[in-house]
């Protein structure tokens, strides 16, 4: 087992040319960052709930926190999150004291004694902050979440607004990671989804962040962009790994105009099908690894010093909102309009609209929207998808692996996974289609409602 985690995907043959797998796979499935997902959520979990919830934590518990920044000053066309485009700083300055007035009312929740070994800023854009409400933020999050010593303390950058002042507050107040958002260099597909962002601007970016002593860097990177193509895909590799940042996302673009209204922007006609965004997928993580990067689970890849590299090679990655994560703890504490928490009784999420999260704190209660009890099964079923999607292989109990048999029978002759037993083990040739093979031990799934992303 050892040796499959260090070195996952097993080599396979197939009846079938991977184009052809990726036509037949293109389905709609989970991205699985949790389990239950996102829409099954349900407003019968709320802040009392939630509260009792966080009382409960034992005292001494890791945390994990997350405090979402839903603004942008620009509108991406290609994006899927959840932000707010301001023209003016107001609503931000707005925002700040209610994300505040949030976090004291969450830590008088928590047990006496706790510790946070992972803080992560998210958006929108953090990087809309000025440097004084930076610090603000820091000061508040250290004081309610004291960091352990070894706590990873990460910021999504938006290269095109990051001044000076910033830099030198995220290093003040002690942040150890940054996360570039790059997407493309190519200026005809930056044009198609509403991002101009010059390469000397990333450039000038990381050479800032580095000088002020933010090393640690990972770049963010999408395939299946309108008028992209592989060779202009390896383009923008090519020159991100000139840079060498840790860490590399390989983000497959998710167009769900019936979700995200902004995205019927995007010219239909421009977007590569599912065989093409296969092969760039493909030759993409093929010069990442060349360049001496390891393949992380679906879509990350990093160098082999690096911790997130280490959890892999030792069996303990993790999957969260964020992704592939080092995240050792125990409970993800999510914070403002629309975050996500997870803990052990189940997952939260807070109200979206920026008028009802705020009336929410300003009542002094908890802004939890919705989210989901876990039962048992639940927990197995989650426990199973995680390590399949960060370690490709896990051991079936007995009464799933009776139900899936002719599923996996399929996917084995497809090349996708290899059977032993009741261990399932996904091939390398089937590492790209590993929601897919997720989407087995999903309960909850439902193709005809449910609305997901393509899977490869």
């Amino acid at each position: 087992m050892d040796q499959m985690i260090a070195s996952p995907g097993r080599a396979a043959r197939s009846r079938q040319s991977p184009q052809a797998l990726a036509e037949k796979y293109a389905r709609m499935v989970p991205r699985y960052t949790s389990y239950p997902t996102a829409p099954h959520f349900h407003e019968g979990v709320g802040g009392e709930t939630y509260g009792g919830w966080l009382g409960e934590l034992p005292e001494g518990v890791e945390l994990s926190v997350y405090a979402h920044i839903p603004f942008c000053d620009t509108l991406c066309w290609f994006c899927g999150c959840n932000t707010k485009i301001v023209q003016r700083y107001e609503p931000v300055a707005v925002y700040l004291p209610k994300l505040l007035r949030e976090i004291a009312l969450v830590s008088e929740r928590l047990p006496a004694r706790r510790a946070c070994s992972h803080l992560h800023w998210g958006g929108g854009s953090p990087t809309l902050l000025t440097a004084e409400h930076m610090r603000d933020l820091g000061a508040a999050l250290r004081t309610a979440f004291p960091l352990t010593d070894d706590a990873e303390f990460a910021v999504e950058i938006d290269p095109r607004d990051l001044r000076d002042d910033q830099v030198a507050a995220m290093a003040e107040i002690g942040v150890t990671r940054a996360s570039l958002g790059v997407q493309d260099i190519d200026p005809q597909v930056q044009r198609a989804i509403n991002r101009v962002q010059p390469l000397d601007c990333t450039r000038d970016a990381i050479a800032r962040l580095r000088t002020a002593g933010v090393r640690a860097l990972n770049v963010d990177l999408v395939y299946g962009l309108p008028y992209q193509d592989t060779a202009r895909l390896l383009r923008s590799v090519e020159a991100m790994i000139a840079l060498q940042p840790a860490r590399f996302a390989l983000f497959g673009y998710a167009h769900v105009p019936q979700m995200k209204k902004h995205m019927r922007l995007i010219p239909e006609e421009a977007l590569p099908g599912a065989s093409e965004r296969f092969e760039m997928a493909e030759a993409a993580a093929e010069r990442l690894v060349a360049a001496g990067y390891l393949r992380i689970g679906l879509d990350h890849f990093a160098l082999p010093d690096d911790a997130m590299a280490r959890c892999q090679t030792e069996g303990r990655l993790r999957r969260n909102f964020q992704g592939y994560t080092a995240d050792r703890a125990e409970a993800l504490i999510g914070l403002g309009a629309s975050a996500i928490g997870q803990l052990p009784q189940g997952l939260v999420q807070n109200a979206t609209p920026l008028h009802v999260y705020g009336e929410a704190v300003d009542a002094d209660g908890l802004a939890t929207a919705k989210g989901v009890a876990l039962s048992a099964e639940d927990k197995r079923r989650a426990a199973l998808i995680e390590r399949l999607m960060c370690d490709l292989v896990v051991q079936l109990p007995d009464d799933l692996a009776k139900a899936l048999a002719p599923e996996l029978a399929e996917m084995e002759a497809d090349g996708l996974v290899a059977m032993a037993g009741q261990e399932v083990a996904v091939t390398e040739l089937g590492r790209p289609f590993v929601r897919c093979v997720a989407a087995l031990f999903d309960a909850y799934l439902n193709p005809a409602q449910d609305r997901h992303s393509v899977a490869v």
